[in-house]
């Protein structure tokens, strides 16, 4: 696991220090990337993976991308924000390999390190409190570029910020992790090629061949390391390609649906509102609205 850990890039995309009130309160909200907060007074929750997180003072929280969420204040709430886009080599995500702890005590260092990260990154304040209403901004897209007012210096000190502040949640090394990391490793170079041609058409006798595997095995290998079957690993990811397209970008559904390999915007519609709730043209509809 050690060594797909360290390909790990972590890519800022807001942050901010904002005090929320009642108006605080959200649904069914499902990010392209991943939340960081430090909590410095009031009080909040946070609802994901199935788990309610109360938002407490001297608390980090880290709430990961693709997750549907929740979010809510009563009466007052202060925090330090960052929202960050994670990859590793072979086009995963951490939290496929690793088990993360959600809710970790700050340090005092970590004060500093909010201060410094909003010291190099003026401009990157959300100007809008509703995480529907942010998520759909066009700066998401070149997210892995030093901003033009930016620095070399200032954009590298901000990637060693967010992996120290990132590095509060990875806790320790279990069994199951390593197991799950020597799954994943076996399947690199095949999990490499579905996120690289998410565009092309895709089968299971394909990736199988690739991986020298006989095609049986390997559906069984893949859903035995994965947890789903390669195909519908395949929708998710060619899903979630989609969702980002559509909050970074004016292209045309059907266009969206073709370049992320579902050349019917029908079959697209429905796989997107199965997985997300919402048709996409409501779903773009109602993001740009906001």
């Amino acid at each position: 696991m050690f060594d797909s850990v360290k390909s790990l890039h972590l890519s800022l995309l807001h942050m901010g220090f904002i005090q929320l009130d009642s108006r605080w309160q959200y649904d069914n909200v499902v990010s392209p990337f991943s939340r960081l907060y430090l909590i410095t007074a009031g009080e909040g929750w946070v609802l994901h993976n199935g788990q309610k997180f109360t938002l407490k003072p001297g608390y980090l929280y880290l709430i990961p991308s693709f997750t549907y969420s929740r979010y809510h204040c009563d009466q007052f709430l202060e925090q330090y924000y960052i929202s960050f886009f994670d990859q590793l080599q072979e086009g995963l995500s951490i939290y496929d390999l690793k088990s993360m702890a959600y809710e970790v005590k700050a340090e005092p260092i970590d004060y500093a390190l909010m201060d410094r990260l909003l010291a190099q990154n003026p401009g990157r304040a959300i100007t809008q409190s509703d995480p529907k209403t942010y998520d759909n901004r066009p700066e998401v897209l070149p997210f892995n570029q030093p901003k033009p007012n930016q620095s070399m210096s200032q954009f590298v000190e901000t990637s060693g910020i967010l992996l120290q502040l990132f590095s509060r949640f990875l806790g320790s090394e279990n069994d199951q992790d390593q197991q799950r990391a020597k799954g994943f490793h076996q399947l690199a170079s095949v999990l490499q090629y579905i996120d690289s041609h998410l565009h092309d058409k895709l089968t299971v006798d394909q990736l199988a061949r690739n991986a020298h595997l006989n095609a049986d095995y390997f559906s069984r290998l893949f859903l035995s390391i994965v947890g789903i079957r390669p195909m519908d690993y395949i929708i998710n990811k060619r899903l979630e390609r989609a969702q980002l397209l559509m909050m970074t970008s004016s292209m045309a559904l059907k266009s969206v649906a073709e370049s992320v390999g579902i050349p019917s915007i029908y079959y697209f519609s429905r796989l997107f509102k199965r997985r997300f709730g919402i048709p996409p043209g409501q779903y773009r509809e109602t993001a740009w609205q906001m």
